[in-house]
């Protein structure tokens, strides 16, 4: 396959696209073929074949064809992205010019065509429609496929640098234009050295909305003169204000990181006149930029902590940057110049300047010898480095705590003596100090605590006299596992919270929190009525799930050691191949706050009441009712006037920086709806962009996949969770107050929603989860039953003992010669008929009421669980 210089490389979904112009074989000179070949690289022989292809016939009577660009633009149709071409017919009068687009099946689709009596050379841009751009004598001039008309736009421009989306503004062109001066400057006033950098300034104009952005936005002015190619890495909007990240190459063989219109980061380029630049993103998450030079050499730039050049290459024929070895992420094609072979892939790489190294038809004579071998093992002796330094900064941090919980231990054991000495009773630790006792216990190898000392083992503790009454009936728990009781504001509600760690030993179900007020109210009831919920927050993928106290059954064959474990997976079921767990379940308890400002100040204890649950293999699981003491909080008016516990959800960059307990304390008191999105013949990226525009959403710092609603209104404060299944089928989470924000909320989300798309409401999760948790109930429900007629056969087999006892007095004689005397009858036939007697027992035996009752309550129970999942199925 030969690739001539009228030819176009495209690269589209991992893919590389070869466009070539040829004339059919036997057949006039009237007619031109468009062929494309879509060639993908087969890691096995590590070479490109050929998958498919496809022909567009053009009529060429009297016409010369050309092709003039080709890029991957958003059909406006669909919201896919299609490979599109523009396409030159020139004749003598006119040209005709007509963009074509490919679809999957190798068809082309003429999507719009118009004629000029000039021929485009300047600033030829395909984008988004599919539109076009170009410039002619300094005019701007556009044309798309919804209104297949030439435009001018009111705007002079000596050059485009950039042309893409922004947030909010629709389809931006960045260029650069000669600077309007007042009526009180005199441009002859100015001097050289003033004019070259006053007398240009850097635009940008919106198409869709048809007005100017100012340059400083981007770049301060006096770049404007020297910038030649320009990308646009982000753009946000924060409180009205547009906030860009860009990088730029410019004239003076830099290239230069800006971030909100200042730069951040500069870097010298190793080759002369740089003309285009575009990111990669690879494997290992580093931004890579791709900057291509008028000579044919090709260099990258990485982004870390500053910009350096992390490779070059010469005699570079092009760059393409696609996934092509199908890893998941991004990786360079660099194709090579080679007068030895003309065929276009024969001489090419593929790397991502990490583990991808994919080379055919390479001897080093296109990279870099000396400099280059050198800057790629400094650059792997680096990420060692790093690697290193993370893991000695682990050991760092473990070491602290372990002297932190050897620090605790002995101040709490100076206390219990400084106590025992003056003749005070010593204070229990609460929960939080808890944790250090099984340490303490091999750290003073010991199984009695000293007299006097405070108990650090799991032996039963004293409750204080106010908590006498509610604790009396509490039980004794295996291990501490309560973490963490913490306590927050949100508006007219009090949330607390109380984290609980994983415990090999104790299976908890049915878990609830309850508030009793610690002061001696004689007209009251010291029980603050409260509503639990059980929230799982996932740090390492933000998986985030809410259940209520009842909780699904356990899976039949659960392995004591892991039965934490499973019973979080249960719970919380993985939304991802690679979810990785915390090890933690936050339970928390929401109550009016009104009521208890009343007092002025109150001293509320905290209390966790669940089921712990026994495992024993082919019986019943057996289970008792147990309440743990989590610790008291203090509550005042003057905190509360303070600040002190309120939630604060602040913005930092580009995250929202609440804590761990602020984000749990606003989805406590929110109200969950979740949503199935499906449009068939469009993508639902308007919905991200709704999110991150119109509602003005910020990712939190903590579980990014959830973003926190910054607009002002009602709105505020409301929490989404945005998961595509595919390009056109999501869920979408929210978490809201009450429902008149959940109706203003949808009211502004179908707004913006394509035309034919349903949006229908989950009753709880998602159709994958029922599914699981419907048949785990099922399988409990079976084993109850298979149990419940076990256990009563048993019974029945220990009570029939009376034939066996009678069978013994019978004679182990021969059948034959037992029958012979008429006492040997009789015998058999009192034998017959016992074995009788016990047959017709065994056929009717009876049950006790209250074993009856009990059964057939754990078979209702099981049958409950399983009505209830396939309702929410339904």
């Amino acid at each position: 396959m030969c690739l001539s210089e009228q030819d176009q490389l495209l690269s589209y979904n991992g893919e590389v696209l070869v466009f070539q112009l040829s004339k059919p074989e036997h057949a006039d000179d009237e007619t031109m073929n468009l062929c494309v070949r879509r060639m993908a690289f087969n890691r096995d022989t590590k070479l490109f074949v050929q998958k498919s292809s496809g022909v567009f016939s053009m009529g060429a009577s009297h016409t010369k064809i050309e092709m003039v660009c080709c890029s991957c633009t958003t059909d406006s149709r669909t919201g896919i992205i299609l490979p599109c071409i523009l396409m030159k017919k020139k004749k003598t009068n006119n040209v005709k010019y007509f963009l074509l687009l490919l679809h999957s099946s190798n068809q082309f689709e003429p999507s719009f065509y118009f004629k000029l009596n000039y021929e485009l050379q300047e600033d030829i841009r395909l984008f988004a429609g599919p539109s076009l751009l170009w410039r002619h004598d300094n005019k701007l001039f556009y044309i798309s496929s919804n209104i297949c008309m030439v435009q001018s736009a009111p705007v002079q421009l000596s050059s485009v640098v950039w042309t893409g989306e922004i947030v909010g503004e629709g389809t931006v062109v960045l260029g650069i234009r000669t600077a309007c001066l007042s009526k009180n400057e005199d441009p002859d006033g100015f001097s050289v050295s003033h004019r070259a950098i006053w007398g240009s300034e850097f635009l940008g104009y919106s198409i869709q909305t048809q007005k100017m952005l100012t340059g400083t936005c981007f770049m301060p002015h006096a770049y404007s003169r020297v910038v030649s190619s320009v990308y646009v890495c982000k753009s946000e909007r924060w409180k009205k204000q547009l906030r860009i990240s860009l990088v730029a190459i410019t004239h003076k063989n830099q290239l230069v990181w800006f971030q909100n219109g200042a730069p951040k980061g500069v870097c010298e380029l190793p080759y002369e006149k740089p003309c285009s630049v575009k990111p990669a993103l690879t494997r290992s998450n580093d931004l890579l930029f791709v900057v291509s030079f008028a000579s044919g050499n090709s260099c990258v730039v990485q982004r870390r902590d500053s910009l350096q050049v992390a490779s070059k290459w010469q005699k570079v024929k092009c760059v393409l940057v696609d996934d092509f070895i199908g890893s998941g992420s991004e990786q360079l094609l660099l194709l090579f110049e080679d007068d030895c072979n003309t065929d276009v892939l024969s001489t090419f790489k593929i790397t991502d300047l990490g583990e991808v190294n994919y080379a055919s038809g390479i001897y080093d004579k296109h990279d870099v010898p000396a400099a280059e071998g050198l800057q790629e093992n400094g650059l792997l002796t680096v990420r060692a480095l790093e690697t290193r330094l993370q893991a000695g900064w682990t050991s760092v941090r473990e070491l602290q705590q372990h002297l932190g919980l050897q620090k605790r231990v002995i101040l709490e054991s100076c206390r219990a003596l400084i106590d025992l000495v003056e003749g005070r009773t010593h204070i229990l630790p609460n929960s939080k100090e808890v944790k250090c006792r099984r340490w303490a216990r091999s750290l003073l190898n010991s199984d009695k605590p000293f007299e006097g000392l405070v108990s650090l083992w799991d032996d039963a503790e004293n409750p204080p006299d106010s908590l006498s009454k509610e604790t009396s009936s509490v039980s004794e728990v295996p291990e501490p596992f309560t973490e963490e009781l913490w306590q927050r504001v949100v508006g007219d509600s009090l949330v607390v919270g109380v984290k609980l760690t994983e415990s090999v030993y104790l299976s908890l179900s049915d878990v609830s929190l309850s508030l009793v007020m610690d002061q001696d109210f004689s007209l009251i009831s010291p029980i603050i009525k409260c509503q639990s919920k059980i929230i799982k927050l996932n740090k390492a993928f933000s998986a985030l799930a809410v259940s209520s106290s009842q909780i699904e059954p356990p899976p039949k064959k659960m392995k004591l050691d892991l039965h934490s474990m499973n019973e979080l997976k249960r719970v919380f079921p993985e939304t991802s191949s690679g979810l990785q767990l915390d090890g933690a379940k936050t339970v928390t308890a929401v109550t009016s706050l009104s009521p208890l400002l009343a007092f002025h100040r109150v001293c509320c204890v905290v209390l966790l009441h669940a089921r712990k649950q026994n495992h024993r293999n082919d019986s019943l699981q057996r289970s008792k009712k147990i309440t743990v003491p989590c610790g008291k909080i203090l509550l005042s008016l003057e905190d509360i006037s303070n600040g002190r516990y309120s939630v604060k959800m602040l913005w930092d960059g580009s995250y929202c920086t609440g804590s761990m307990e602020d984000i749990l304390a606003v989805l406590a008191v929110s109200v969950r709806f979740s949503f199935q999105i499906v449009s068939c013949d469009c993508t639902l990226t308007p919905v991200s962009s709704w999110l991150l525009g119109e509602m003005e959403c910020t990712p939190f710092k903590e579980c990014q996949d959830n973003i926190f609603c910054h607009k002002a209104g009602n709105v505020h404060g409301t929490i989404f969770n945005w998961a595509l299944k595919n390009p056109f089928e999501g869920v979408l989470t929210i978490f809201c107050r009450n429902l008149t924000v959940l109706f203003q909320c949808l009211h502004s989300l179908t707004r913006v929603l394509p035309p034919r798309c349903s949006v229908k409401l989950l009753r709880s999760g998602s159709n994958k989860v029922l599914t699981e948790q419907l048949a785990l109930a099922l399988e409990k429900e079976m084993l109850t039953l298979k149990n419940s007629l076990s256990l009563k056969a048993i019974k029945a087999e220990n009570s029939l003992t009376w034939g066996n006892e009678s069978g013994k007095k019978i004679n182990n004689a021969p059948l034959a010669s037992s029958l012979d005397t008429e006492e040997g009858v009789q015998q058999f036939r009192r034998k017959f008929q016992n074995e009788r007697d016990e047959s017709v027992r065994s056929m009717n035996q009876t049950m006790k009421g209250a074993l009856y009752q009990k059964i057939a309550l754990k078979i209702a129970e099981a049958q409950l669980s399983s009505d209830m999942t396939v309702w929410r199925l339904a």
